[in-house]
């Protein structure tokens, strides 16, 4: 098994940030309708600095592994630095370059990001 897999797979069963936060300021959903993806993100917000941050869906693999690596990146950061997120931030985070239907379910923990909103 190489590295990529071992990420994936170890995020997938071992999902860091994962389950809906206690105290909440923001939050944010999207889903992909065609395969029934999802990703809901629970952010407690300060100062536009992420302070905590969680996570709760239902997905394959990807989309699953993605939202537990996204979150345990963005811990600590300011919004405008979650805004500077890119398909190749991404893929790097990755370690491999998926086909772009995977791609989608990759990037779905960034559209839940881009879509956060104050409760």
């Amino acid at each position: 098994m190489d590295l990529y897999q071992q990420n994936i797979l170890d995020h997938y069963k071992n999902p860091r940030c994962f389950g809906k936060l206690d105290k909440f300021t923001h939050y944010g959903k999207a889903a992909i309708v065609s395969c029934g993806d999802d990703i809901e993100i629970f952010a407690r917000i300060e100062k536009d600095k992420i302070i905590d941050i969680s996570w709760q869906g239902h997905g394959c693999v990807l989309s699953q592994a993605m939202a537990s690596i996204i979150c345990e990146e963005i811990e600590g950061k300011n919004i405008s630095e979650i805004k500077k997120i890119t398909p190749e931030f991404v893929i790097a985070k990755l370690g491999a370059t998926p086909g772009p239907n995977r791609f989608n379910c990759a990037w779905l923990s960034v559209n839940s990001l881009n879509k956060i909103k104050p409760v």
